[in-house]
């Protein structure tokens, strides 16, 4: 079971539009029972982020940080980190 920290699952609360046309939590522990549901990843970079997706299939070859990050699947955290979550 991964952990998520409470910024984290805010952040996808808030922020869970930008990948889905419908909200698929209504309150932080439905958001933290998604997340852990499709394994959502934390990575420190979007170093890190690029090499997940890449990692993932998708072509990123080619794409700016800024294109990556602009990623549905990529929500900026106030830390610093992203956190990835495929929908």
């Amino acid at each position: 079971m991964n952990e998520y920290s409470e910024e984290c699952i805010m952040t996808f609360l808030q922020k869970q539009g930008q990948l889905f046309d419908e909200p698929v939590a209504e309150n932080y522990d439905e958001a933290e029972a998604f997340l852990e549901d499709c394994m959502a990843v934390v990575v420190d970079s979007i170093k890190e982020v690029r090499q997940y997706l890449d990692e993932s299939g998708m072509d990123v070859e080619g794409m700016a940080d800024s294109e990556i990050e602009d990623a549905s699947e990529v929500f900026a955290l106030p830390n610093g980190q992203y956190l990835i979550v495929e929908g």
